[in-house]
């Protein structure tokens, strides 16, 4: 079965739920540990899915300036 890629809102609200858990003083240490992993993940993956979109964005630009110059 193929991994489904989370949407970035999900993403995102996973990060501010390990955000709550991290700054939480009942978090043990290896916890925190742990969270702090998945959250550089779930930022990394966060920031690819922006990068994309923002190239399609520019590539959808730059088409709508190519049939305005026509």
């Amino acid at each position: 079965m193929a991994k489904r890629e989370l949407s970035i809102e999900k993403a995102f609200e996973n990060l501010d739920g390990i955000i709550e858990k991290l700054e939480d003083e009942n978090t043990k240490l290896s916890d925190s540990i742990a969270l702090y992993s998945k959250g550089v993940k779930l930022l990394n993956d966060c920031k690819q899915s922006l990068d994309r979109i923002e190239k399609q964005m520019i590539i959808l630009d730059d088409d709508e300036e190519e049939k305005d110059d026509f």
